[in-house]
């Protein structure tokens, strides 16, 4: 049974959404931390700060997590010193926003990002994992890391088998996507010479 307490909190959040002049009080990255600092986040609340709101993070399957398994073991073997793989860890990005890509190649850094969280300009590559969150992944995340400059971004689609990729940064989306499938290799930019088989990251 729906309580009056949920029908006045949905009617509350579809007011807003319907009304999106309302003045919002975004948080900031500092705030957003201390939240988590105090308690009233913990880590098993699922969330990403997007443009000062938190965003809930979909669950993971066992087809998305075996893929982030998977990539991860080819991407330490490919890039090796090149870069600091990092696995659904957190990209300040601004402000307000503090995404957590499934995964980031970072420019290597002697203390391995200990002392601080790393920034676009540390990122040569973002990859997101996209089953059930592909909508997101690019109306949300997409413009995200291209109104920061992020050089490339990989989108693997895992329902249709294949992987965008994105690149040139241009305002907030990509001057060139391009999709590549099963038969095709993948190589970023930034790191010249290695090379992900799209058929042996979808397994």
């Amino acid at each position: 049974m729906t309580t009056h307490a949920e029908t006045g909190q949905a009617a509350e959040i579809g007011l807003l959404t319907r009304n999106p002049w309302v003045a919002r009080r975004p948080l900031t990255v500092a705030e957003y931390h201390r939240m988590g600092e105090v308690g009233i986040l913990t880590e098993r609340d699922r969330v990403e700060l997007i443009e000062g709101e938190l965003v809930a993070m979909a669950p993971i399957g066992s087809q998305h997590s075996g893929t982030v398994n998977g990539l991860n073991r080819m991407l330490m073997q490919a890039v090796g010193d090149r870069g600091v793989v990092s696995v659904q860890n957190p990209v300040q990005l601004g402000d307000r926003s503090e995404p957590e890509p499934d995964f980031t190649v970072l420019r290597p850094r002697a203390d391995d990002y200990r002392r601080s969280t790393p920034s676009s300009e540390d990122v040569l590559l973002v990859i997101e994992i996209a089953a059930s969150s592909l909508d997101y992944d690019r109306a949300v995340k997409r413009p995200l890391y291209a109104s920061h400059g992020i050089s490339e971004l990989w989108i693997v689609n895992l329902a249709v088998g294949e992987v965008e990729v994105c690149r040139n940064p241009a305002g907030d989306d990509y001057a060139s996507v391009s999709r590549v499938g099963r038969e095709g290799v993948l190589e970023p930019l930034l790191l010249p010479g290695v090379a992900i088989s799209v058929a042996a990251l979808l397994g």
